[in-house]
């Protein structure tokens, strides 16, 4: 188990990196096979933005 620079890497070892990478990896293959219709970045960003807006006026 090689040990990892914290000024290199978040994780602590390469096998956390690769666990961490296959996870990713696996994700986003997961995300490009769905059949839904593809969103806009730009829609997805707006909606983010008036959930936080919400958010932000909820807890002052």
């Amino acid at each position: 188990m090689a040990k990892l620079d914290p000024i290199v890497s978040e994780f602590a070892t390469t096998e956390e990196a690769e666990a961490h990478d296959a996870w990713v990896r696996a994700k986003v293959e997961q995300s490009l096979a769905e059949p839904g219709p593809d969103i806009p970045h730009d829609q997805v960003m707006a909606e983010i933005q008036a959930m936080l807006d919400a958010r932000a006026k909820r807890t002052g």
